[in-house]
């Protein structure tokens, strides 16, 4: 703690300090509470998300039993390519995160006459899985840059109400003690001189 002067002007500018403190706490505390509950909902929706993606795999496995071999596989990967990822930002309690919003794929073209009658279906339930999965990385990116927010913003909590709160209480009541034995010395000096100069007189 930095030795404080021992003066009005430090007493009220330790007053206005405190007063600043207490004013900014409350937000700071409401901002920590708002990112701990997007946080949990951050988690929900990736819960959410490997869900649906279980749900979409159950639903591709009619599929995998058709492909004959890791060359039907392999050419149903190669019909399946992101070309554009779409985003856009959201702001939560004052941090800008990504929010997915959809998955462009390539439009591979292929042979109708050639392939089996289900591949349409096969890719479609194929491009369904990497859509989650890409929604699921960028839910994982917001919950990350929420959770340094929220570090940051108890690191703050902490200093107001652990360090900065209670240094200003006890340099205020340092300072308040001081004054008021000086003003408490000056008063008996006062006194005494009062006194002196009576008996000089008389």
């Amino acid at each position: 703690m930095a030795k404080v002067k021992l003066t009005k002007t430090a007493l009220k500018q330790q007053r206005d300090d405190l007063k600043q403190f207490q004013r900014f706490l409350p937000t700071l505390q409401l901002k920590k509470q708002q990112l701990q509950v997007e946080m949990r909902l951050c988690l929900d929706r990736i819960e959410k998300n490997e869900e649906r993606e279980k749900e979409s795999k159950r639903s591709l496995e009619n599929w995998l039993s058709l492909f004959g071999s890791s060359e039907d596989a392999d050419k149903i990967a190669a019909l399946v390519r992101v070309e554009q990822i779409n985003t856009d930002t959201l702001n939560i309690a004052g941090v800008d995160v990504p929010r997915f919003q959809s998955v462009i794929f390539e439009n591979v073209p292929y042979d109708l006459y050639m392939e089996d009658l289900w591949i349409d279906d096969a890719v479609n339930a194929v491009r369904k899985i990497v859509e989650l999965r890409i929604e699921r990385e960028i839910i994982r990116r917001q919950y990350d840059l929420i959770r340094q927010e929220l570090r940051v913003t108890t690191q703050r909590v902490n200093l107001f109400e652990k360090v900065k709160i209670p240094e200003c209480k006890e340099n205020i009541r340092i300072i308040g003690i001081y004054l008021g034995d000086m003003d408490t010395s000056a008063v008996a000096r006062s006194k005494i001189a009062k006194k002196k100069l009576q008996e000089t007189v008389a």
